[in-house]
């Protein structure tokens, strides 16, 4: 292997669950699924077709000879063909009524959404975990004070735990988003060659209601609830669109989050999780990277901007259909799909392990916090007695002063020089008394427990039901 390519998502960055779903095998044995459905309904309803055909296909689900189909293949240029030729070779009194009064995209469009369904569940499940790890920092985190910023720019304060919940609010969005793309799925069934069942009305002699048995069985057969109304030769393209938009949308808020600590760490206040071996650089043996984060970042990057194949898919698929959606759906969605996959196998590695040093956040806001409190000391000096202009001006002052200073290097104390100064009625106690940092996080804890309690997020690791959206 090590002279042919191989994508970093299989060899590197997503889970063994998400690779088989969009495995060859995975695939192709459910195409082969699809047929056994296929015949088994059409015998119930009349069609001549024995039980024991119907049991040779379903015996031979697993039996694929991959160099069969390939040569095949290679010779009538049809996938689905040379899978129909190598299956009934293995099912010879089956093969003259495999793939019955269907299309190719009766295997391969309702494969996929069998596939696409399965793999919006492991995603569920995997971000089930990523907000449940932030849940709990938030909680835990939720009244220690920290410096805000705006524009990058120290700001008001807010507390660790408030700021975590930004990021757990776009991923509860995310979550939602999912769940009713999930019921958005249907299945696709068997429509013909332009989605008006010609063929099948034919073969049951004109009884229509026999062909929205046989959809209804084999939709039935692969849990689906809800069938398309209406349809071309395949599945609305739309459908891949909303999929991809979905997963980009996840993307986005690991994106921002993973960003956001990338920020922290450089400034030492958060840092993502190391191991005591782990290597920063080959040349600086002193730095300690986020490397999880920029990953995050690196690899969100592709999914927000491989979103944009559905669109652009969907928008040109003519009249009934054509075929070139076909190379770029069998490369975006799958990918979607791994990249998210590895996107939240990494977050999930982070959240669990964020290391907090409230001393550095405490230095931070010590250093700022005089700046934001001068509003404060202004409303104590009037209430002493004071002049609201003076007492502004000599505020005023000083702050550009320290300013100045630290422009240059230098540092001087703002409380100390506003203590000092004669024209300036607060004492250095009453100064001091007035810099509480608790007192400048306005809502922050109670907006945290609030947002928290309204979230209905499961405790368990294995949650297979959908929130109310």
């Amino acid at each position: 292997m090590e002279d042919v390519y191989e994508s970093p998502f299989s060899g590197r960055y997503s889970s063994e669950e998400m690779l088989r779903l969009f495995s060859k095998r995975t695939r192709h044995e459910t195409w082969r699924r699809l047929w056994v459905e296929l015949a088994r309904a059409e015998r119930e309803l009349g069609l001549p077709i024995r039980q024991e055909q119907v049991d040779e296909l379903a015996a031979h689900v697993g039996d694929i000879d991959y160099a069969v189909v390939e040569a095949k293949e290679r010779e009538i240029r049809h996938d689905v063909m040379a899978h129909i030729y190598a299956y009934g070779l293995v099912c010879p009194n089956a093969a003259g009524i495999l793939h019955l009064g269907a299309t190719s995209c009766y295997v391969t469009d309702n494969a996929d959404l069998v596939l696409y369904r399965d793999a919006l569940r492991l995603i569920r499940a995997e971000l089930i975990p990523v907000l449940r790890n932030l849940r709990d920092f938030a909680r835990r985190y939720r009244a220690l004070p920290t410096l805000g910023y705006t524009h990058l720019q120290p700001a008001q304060l807010v507390t660790v735990g408030k700021r975590a919940c930004l990021w757990i609010q776009d991923l509860w969005m995310d979550l939602e988003e999912l769940d009713g793309v999930s019921c958005r799925l249907r299945f696709l069934g068997c429509r013909g060659t332009t989605g008006t069942e010609a063929s099948f009305v034919e073969l049951f002699n004109g009884d229509t209601t026999k062909i929205d048995r046989m959809n209804r069985m084999i939709a039935d057969a692969f849990g689906f609830e809800k069938l398309f109304a209406v349809s071309g030769q395949t599945y609305p393209r739309k459908l891949d669109a909303q999929v991809l938009n979905c997963l980009s949308a996840i993307a986005t808020s690991c994106y921002r989050f993973a960003n956001d600590l990338r920020l922290l760490q450089h400034m030492r206040q958060i840092e993502e999780p190391s191991e005591s071996a782990q290597v920063g650089s080959s040349a600086m043996a002193y730095k300690r990277n986020p490397m999880r984060s920029e990953r995050i970042c690196s690899l969100a990057r592709y999914a927000m901007t491989n979103a944009l194949n559905g669109p652009a898919t969907a928008s040109v698929q003519w009249f009934e259909r054509t075929l070139d959606d076909s190379a770029i759906r069998r490369i975006s969605l799958p990918e979607g799909f791994l990249c998210v996959d590895a996107i939240l196998r990494l977050m999930k590695n982070v959240t669990g392990g964020l290391r907090v040093y409230p001393k550095v956040i405490a230095k931070a806001v010590g250093e700022w916090l005089p700046f934001i409190a001068t509003e404060n000391l202004l409303m104590a000096s009037v209430k002493k007695g004071g002049n609201r202009q003076e007492s502004h001006e000599i505020i005023r002052e000083h702050s550009l002063s320290v300013a100045d200073a630290a422009k240059n290097g230098e540092t001087l104390d703002l409380l100390r020089l506003l203590a000092e100064d004669d024209r300036f009625n607060l004492s250095a106690a009453e100064i001091e008394a007035a810099l509480r940092p608790e007192d400048f996080v306005g809502r922050s804890a109670e907006q945290v427990d609030q947002f928290l309690d309204s979230l209905p997020l499961p405790d368990s690791d294995v949650e297979t039901g959908e929130i109310s959206v």
